[in-house]
Parts: structure tokens; sequence; C-alpha cells
């Protein structure tokens, strides 16, 4: 114990002796830091990063329910634009009497539906010739394509004819539009399956 005693006392007339209670203090303070580094800026700075992630998430589920309800939106828009199944047959009826307006001869004017994919809707096709001046024809397309109601123009080809006729033109067309169901009230409805 004696050496042990007399190296202490050795260390203290050194002459650095004065600064060793200082150090003893700056090694102390140096692992109280890293203590508190460890566990509490550590710990913070994980939850910091949970917290984020779940910022993020949540920010892309809100986009996601604005988009979907935009979406639903929309659908409602085109939805209520489409003919019912029941307006169809006066729909060509009108396009018939579009064609009489432009004074375009539209003698015979088919008229069928197709089942599509999309439930509670079908394509309706209306075919036939249509013949006139080339100023009139031209009024009549663009008053079928700027139409309130939904029409698409799938197909217009043009005839061939051997006798001269002038100015008068003669074309097949085809149009198409999406039709509702007639059954009310599906407007916005999620169906379970």
């Amino acid at each position: 114990m004696t050496s042990m005693r007399d190296r202490l006392v050795m260390l203290l007339q050194q002459p650095f002796a004065p600064v060793m209670p200082w150090v003893g203090i700056a090694l102390g303070l140096l692992l109280v830091l890293l203590v508190v580094r460890d566990v509490g800026v550590a710990g913070a700075a994980s939850e910091l990063e949970r917290v984020e992630k779940e910022w993020v998430a949540a920010r892309q589920l809100l986009m996601r329910h604005r988009e979907a309800r935009k979406a639903k939106t929309d659908v409602a828009q085109v939805w209520a634009m489409l003919p019912a199944e029941r307006d169809f047959s006066p729909l060509a009826l009108g396009i018939s009497e579009e064609a009489k307006r432009d004074r375009v001869n539209l003698p015979a004017l088919s008229y069928r539906t197709e089942p599509t994919t999309v439930a509670n809707t079908s394509k309706g096709l209306l075919q036939g010739s249509m013949s006139g001046r080339y100023e009139d024809l031209r009024r009549f397309i663009y008053d079928l394509e700027t139409a309130e109601e939904f029409l698409l123009i799938e197909d217009i080809e043009l005839a061939r004819s051997s006798a001269a006729q002038g100015q008068t033109l003669t074309f097949n067309i085809k149009i198409a539009t999406y039709l509702r169901a007639d059954a009310p009230g599906l407007v916005g409805q999620e169906t379970s399956r």
C-alpha cells in the first residue's frame, strides 16, 4: 500500500498536477456526453425517422384518396353524359333530324346495341349511308362531334359511285355511343363481389 501512496504523492508533485482534476472532469463530461448522445440523441433520431416515414405514408394515402375522389367525380360526370338505353331509339331519330337540318340525306340509319365489358353499359352502333354536298356533310359531321350526347364517329368511308352526281358525295358512316343501363340509382354505387 505504501508503494501506491508513494506513487500518488510523486504524481501530485509533478508540474502538471494542478491540471489533473480538470482532465478528470473533462473525461467525466466526455463520458456523460457519449451516454447522452447514444441514448438521447440516437433515440430521438430514430423516433424522428419513424415519424417521417409515417408522415410520408399518410401523405401518400391522402393523395390516393384525393385521386380516387376525383376519379369518382369524373366517372359520375361521364356516366351522367351517357344516354340511357331507352333513349337510344330517340337518339337515332335525333341524328336523322339533324341530318335533315343540315341538308344531308340519311335514308336508312340502322341501329343496334352490343354488350361491353363495363358493368351496366352497352355500346350503341348506328350505321348508314349519307349523301349531300361537301359543305353540308362537313357541317353535319361537326354537329355530331360537338353534340351534347357522347357520340363517336368510328368509321367514315367514301362510297364509290359510277354515275357523276355533280357535287353530291356519298359516305358510309358508323357512329357509336355508350349507353347506361336503364336501372335507376346506379351512379356512384359500388358492387360487392
